[in-house]
């Protein structure tokens, strides 16, 4: 098969001992570990040495569960997690290249706070920062919280009108929630902090600005806590699987990851977020998709398909998942990644379904197998995780605004950005 038209970036999506949920069973995996800081960082380290171009890192606001809406009472699988924006702080200033991408849930949360923690992600990590914002409809978890109620949850309620109506709201709420993280880190302009000992001026207060966002789900005052990242704008990512989601990715995100089981759904997919970003005005704006594979990977496919099984055995029922699945060689994925590229994918967020086999299997079988093809790079060419994926820095909204002589105010160009909450 010939090389894709341009070279593949590569994610991995990093959650506990691997994807299937008897991957802590396996010899290879170490389940007294999963919660200690060692192991992300011997995760986060095998990706960069595979040269990839960020990591996600899998959160929630409740425990694992075989059930999608509700928790299962399972004791057999890994139940708990630490949190993913702190793994990622921890393991960040370890690593040299490899953007490093927690999950964040926006239906509980506040974005003035997301917005400092992954400001703060950005400068440990010189500029490799991003989120991964999800949603959730689950009635447990929003008790955890006791804000507001959700009714019970299925897979099946969730395709019913009232159910794509709360859908529809919760996205429209994390679109505005992104909209909010993003003003906040432009509230302080690049050279707002002075740091001039000689006059006593650390910061030049006509430099930060309120955002004054008034939206559905949020007010926020502004200016945040903290300067301007480095990347000035941090990367945003999604996961989507149908057109509600989809919307939220043209209109917030840098990267969506979808999940197609064919080359043809790819590229049906692709173009409804195509079509989606030039509603959004966002036409001439660079936005990554990337498609979601789960990875059961041998050298012999015979042996792949066996440990497939295997797993399956011990969880007691066949391992399903929302994104495509793949058991076999390093040769034969990425022939498949080529396939999906041609459709309109640029890249690929890989999900090993035993961490501590699959893994290396990506980086030393599949990452030099793509090289050889000149598919994928032989060496980080950015710093930071815009540049890797070929994104700009961004100019800072409040930049050009006049200020007050003395303290942060709601300037016209606030103003403007306020009536119109896309990024």
């Amino acid at each position: 098969m010939s090389s894709s038209p341009s070279p593949l970036h590569l994610a991995v999506a990093l959650d506990g001992a691997g994807w299937h949920p008897a991957a802590w069973r396996e010899p290879v995996a170490r389940p007294r570990e999963l919660l200690t800081a060692a192991y992300w960082a011997d995760l986060v380290a095998e990706a960069e040495r595979g040269l990839f171009d960020f990591v996600t890192i899998e959160d929630a606001l409740g425990l694992q569960s075989s059930h999608y809406g509700e928790l299962d009472g399972r004791a057999d699988q890994v139940r708990g997690r630490l949190d993913a924006v702190l793994i990622a702080a921890r393991v960040a200033p370890l690593t040299r290249h490899i953007g490093v991408v927690p999950t964040v849930v926006a239906t509980h949360t506040e974005p003035f706070h997301i917005s400092k923690a992954i400001a703060t992600l950005d400068y440990v990590s010189s500029g490799r920062a991003g989120l991964r914002v999800q949603i959730t409809p689950r009635p447990h978890e929003a008790a955890h919280f006791g804000r507001r109620t959700f009714p019970p949850l299925s897979l099946e309620s969730l395709r019913t009108s009232a159910g794509q109506e709360q859908l529809t709201h919760l996205f429209d709420e994390a679109a505005d929630y992104v909209e909010v993280v993003r003003r906040l880190w432009d509230s302080w302009e690049d050279d707002a902090e002075i740091r001039d000992v000689a006059t006593g001026r650390f910061v030049d207060r006509d430099k930060l600005h309120y955002i004054d966002f008034e939206g559905r789900h949020f007010s926020v005052k502004g200016p945040s806590i903290t300067p301007r990242p480095p990347q000035g704008q941090p990367l945003v990512t999604a996961l989507a699987h149908q057109s509600v989601p989809y919307r939220l990715v043209a209109r917030q995100a840098d990267v969506g990851y979808v999940t197609p089981h064919d080359a043809g759904q790819a590229r049906a997919i692709v173009a409804e977020i195509r079509a989606e970003q030039e509603a959004a005005g966002r036409a001439d704006e660079t936005v990554h998709v990337f498609g979601d594979l789960v990875v059961f990977l041998d050298d012999d496919p015979a042996e792949a398909a066996a440990r497939r099984e295997r797993l399956d055995a011990l969880a007691g029922e066949p391992y399903t998942s929302d994104a495509r699945i793949f058991t076999g060689t390093p040769a034969q994925l990425a022939d498949l990644l080529q396939e999906f590229g041609q459709a309109g994918l640029s890249g690929f967020r890989l999900r090993p379904a035993v961490a501590g086999h699959d893994l290396p299997a990506i980086t030393r079988g599949l990452v030099p197998e793509l090289q050889r093809r000149g598919a994928f790079r032989r060496a980080y060419e950015a710093d930071t995780l815009r540049g890797l994926l070929g994104l700009t820095r961004p100019a800072n909204r409040y930049a050009t605004a006049p200020t007050a002589a003395a303290t942060p105010t709601a300037t016209p160009a606030a103003t403007t950005a306020a009536a119109t909450p896309t990024a």
